[in-house]
């Protein structure tokens, strides 16, 4: 990733700092309208150019995107730490999800 791209935002296309339009779904932290857990949460990260090329490598050599590779990275570490939130979901299984009946 050029450092151009990682200016404008991380590899997935949000916008730098993350924020969604208040319209794209449910509040943070509200349930939505199905009953269903809220959307997942986006947070802004700033991380030194030499941290994010590594993790970028490292993403690419397990096949993830950099974002899964932190979610990966961040999930490990409150596991190891006995800090894992019993209500967490399982992490996205890799590749394309299911497509629909």
């Amino acid at each position: 990733m050029t450092s151009q791209a990682a200016a404008s935002g991380d590899d997935d296309g949000t916008p730098a700092g993350g924020d969604a339009p208040e319209s794209a779904g449910p509040a943070a932290g509200s349930p939505s309208s199905t009953g269903r857990r809220p959307a997942r949460k986006q947070v802004p990260l700033r991380l030194d150019p030499a941290v994010h090329e590594a993790l970028a490598r490292w993403a690419a050599d397990d096949l993830r995107s950099v974002n899964a590779q932190i979610e990966m990275l961040l999930r490990r570490a409150l596991r190891d730490a006995g800090r894992m939130p019993r209500d967490a979901r399982p992490p996205r299984r890799p590749g394309r999800p299911p497509s629909a009946p």
